[in-house]
């Protein structure tokens, strides 16, 4: 939402400050007093191209800004890698197109390195009275086009000047989508469509490979051969180190595990060994304790002891285990032949043997995409033909979503308009699937392509051409967006367009801006106008440019864009533009004085009861 814009000698606005209502905002005033200048603004902090002229006379620079609150959710989305332009949208891979909206514009500031502020998003545009623009996003300076794709998705702007933006075929595409609710659709042919170019990639590295990757897939194949003979095992080096450090110290072992059983229990190193051992004395110790009549301290010393015991028992029974266990000198040798075989690997592959055995891992991997032989290349091109055809049922099912949500479309279009003041105009969405190359599309096995990275009619958004065809008068002959009407008639095709999708889809979280909207309406036409804006501003902000009271009268807000003299009856003194929200008595009189021109007192009771009546 725009919750905030800011003006500085902007062509007659020498200092301006609006805050928009959520719902719907009126812009009037009358003709010449510099309402353009208002969408000039949000135009500038929009990436439009900056023109010295609308700087103030005597001024050296303009500047505007435009700040947006953003909600929690969109907030909570992570950016991920979703920056781009609009020439790039047919070739994202779909994540991009996952975000639309508020979601979308934080995602790319995030990508431009700036972060929200407590909730807010701020994007401003000096343009000097002579020299380059400078565009500035949350006090960091970026690239205007940077602007541009963070406030295409914050504010969509229908006027004469706007209405290119629906005439290209993407947005038309992306516009019929949305209200289609072919979310599901859509993504199963985005991954159809990303496995058969990843297919068509491999496919096209393998075929154009030259001398020196054949030499580098001997190198791997040779690699992988001489490290499967070895055969390594993860943490095999190690346990081998350790068994030949106990083989080479196996005297020493012995003899001091010898020495240890003597002393503990001499039983276990010689059956005939006389004497007492270290366990026996204990149990002695033990037993002549509990002989002791009184208790107490006795008693504890004596379970002390016991505890003692059973871990000298422990302690005796692993190291009669460790007796004989040390290995031969056959062994010895065997060990140091494997321990050598693994730090070749090493040398070659490691530093550690985990290294290498991850090395031949990936290797193997990477041998496939090399591997060029006839019959790798055909069972990549049989599978390749597979993920085609998915992607071509993909792109079918898609279709059919799209054809069927365009003919509602322009039903319900056409109903709208009918009360817009446009009887007889019609909107026709065509939906045209491209037919596949040798002409029989249900021949999907010879349709599949007979070399890598041709997708015959498959594009990254499907096989379907999007065109919305606007007839403005019944007789009129049936013209592209854009080519068909004048500025006024789009804007209000492109309400009745905006107005179908949110009764489709709900709630936006953009800001419509219309321009024009009520050239060549009145009347009654002029309050069903009103009525229908106020109907969108329900889920969306809504502004609009109007010097119609009967439109006027259904805002939330309105503001006054009016010339005062900066001196008393001196033609010298010049004359500056103000704007002001107008309340209550002063609502009353503007009202008045757009439905005739006075503010008599029957043209403000007029004005009070249109205001009255304009409530949904």
């Amino acid at each position: 939402m725009l919750e905030e814009l800011d003006i500085r000698n902007l062509g007659p606005i020498r200092e301006a400050s609006i805050a928009p209502a959520r719902g719907m905002t009126a812009i009037t005033g009358e003709t010449g007093a510099g309402k353009s200048m208002l969408l000039s603004a949000i135009r500038l902090v929009s990436g439009d191209t900056a023109e010295s002229s609308r700087v103030a006379a005597g001024a050296d620079e303009a500047w505007a800004q435009a700040i947006f609150a953003l909600d929690d959710d969109a907030l909570a989305v992570d950016s991920g890698n979703h920056g781009q332009d609009d020439s790039s949208r047919d070739a994202d891979d779909g994540d991009a197109a996952a975000l639309i909206g508020v979601a979308a514009a934080v995602a790319r500031a995030r990508d431009a390195g700036v972060e929200p502020e407590d909730g807010e998003l701020f994007l401003s545009r000096t343009v000097p009275a002579s020299g380059r623009s400078r565009a500035v996003l949350g006090g960091k300076s970026v690239p205007r086009s940077v602007l541009g794709s963070i406030a295409g998705e914050l504010v969509t702007i229908h006027g004469q000047a706007d209405q290119l933006k629906i005439a290209s075929a993407a947005r038309q595409r992306e516009f019929l989508d949305r209200v289609a609710g072919d979310e599901a659709e859509l993504d199963a042919y985005r991954q159809a469509w990303n496995e058969l170019t990843a297919m068509d990639e491999r496919l096209g590295r393998l075929r154009s490979q030259e001398s020196s990757a054949r030499q580098q897939a001997d190198y791997l194949r040779e690699s992988i051969d001489r490290i499967n003979r070895t055969n390594p095992q993860l943490g095999e080096d190690e346990e081998l180190k350790s068994r030949r450090e106990r083989i080479e110290n196996a005297a020493d072992i012995a003899q001091g595990v010898g020495a240890a059983l003597g002393a503990l229990d001499a039983s276990q190193v010689d059956a005939d060994a006389g004497g007492a051992s270290a366990v026996d004395l204990i149990n002695h110790a033990v037993t002549s304790l509990r002989a002791i009549r009184v208790g107490g301290e006795f008693a504890e010393q004596a379970d002390r002891l016991e505890s003692i015991n059973a871990d000298l028992g422990d302690v005796v029974f692993s190291l009669t285990q460790e007796l004989g266990d040390e290995g031969s000198v056959e062994d010895l040798d065997q060990i140091n032949g494997r321990i050598h075989e693994l730090n070749e690997l090493t040398r070659r592959w490691g530093p550690t043997l985990a290294d290498v055995i991850a090395w031949r891992d990936k290797a193997t991997f990477d041998l496939e995409d090399l591997d060029a032989s006839p019959e790798k290349v055909a069972e990549l091109e049989a599978e390749r033909q597979s993920l085609y055809s998915a992607a071509l049922a993909a792109a079918d099912t898609l279709s059919a979503a799209r054809t069927k949500a365009a003919a509602s479309l322009g039903a319900r279009v056409a109903d709208e308009l009918s009360s817009l003041a446009m009887s007889g105009a019609s909107l026709e969405v065509r939906v045209t699937p491209r037919e596949l190359s040798d002409g029989h599309d249900n021949d999907r096995e010879a349709a599949a392509g007979d070399s890598a990275g041709d997708t015959g009619p498959l594009e990254p958004y499907g096989r379907d051409d999007i065109a919305f065809l606007f007839t403005p008068f019944e007789g009129s002959a049936q013209l592209p967006m854009g080519k068909s009407a004048s500025g006024g008639e789009l804007s209000r095709l492109m309400l009745a367009l905006e107005l179908v999708a949110a009764d489709v889809r709900g709630g936006s979280d953009q800001t419509f801006i219309f321009d024009e909207v009520d050239a060549g309406v009145g009347g009654k036409a002029a309050v069903e106008l009103g009525k229908r804006l106020a109907r969108l501003a329900r889920n969306a902000q809504v502004i609009v440019v109007t010097h119609l009271a009967q439109v006027a009268s259904w805002a939330d807000a309105q503001f006054v864009v009016s010339k005062e003299s900066q001196g008393a009856g001196d033609e010298t003194a010049g004359v500056a533009t103000t704007v002001c929200e107008v309340r209550d008595d002063q609502r009353v009189h503007e009202i008045a004085r757009m439905l005739s021109g006075s503010e008599s007192e029957a043209s403000l009771d007029h004005a009070r009861e249109l205001l009255k009546d304009s409530t949904l």
